[in-house]
């Protein structure tokens, strides 16, 4: 689903905003909801997200509000209504850590690049 602004606000060249949605969520246990960049404002005008995709776990009620970063050469405004980020719901597993030896694999430790080309 889309987010929208529900304040003006101007984005300098390299600035940074906490942008309101006005919209609070009460998510079941086992959900998150992912909040990712729109594909046509980081084309456009250089506006993502810096911490993508943002997760909002399900014990939080507060106001939806998006971390806004501009990229581009110019200053960006959003107006109310604007759609300026998308959420998308997902199921999780939680997990209980046990300390202790890991069982050897294929890759072992090697990493950054290793498991190909």
């Amino acid at each position: 689903m889309d987010l929208h602004a529900v304040e003006t606000a101007t984005l300098g060249p390299g600035e940074t905003k906490l942008i309101p949605t006005g919209l609070a969520i009460e998510l079941p246990p086992g959900f998150e909801a992912q909040i990712r960049p729109r594909s046509g404002l980081a084309l456009k005008y250089g506006i993502t997200l810096p911490n993508s995709p943002a997760t909002i776990d399900p014990g939080y009620r507060g106001e939806l509000r998006v971390i806004l970063h501009n990229l581009g050469r110019e200053a960006f405004t959003i107006q109310p209504g604007e759609r300026i980020a998308q959420m998308v719901i997902a199921r999780y597993e939680a997990v209980e850590w046990e300390e202790g030896d890991l069982n050897d694999s294929l890759r072992g430790d090697g990493g950054f690049g290793s498991s190909g080309r």
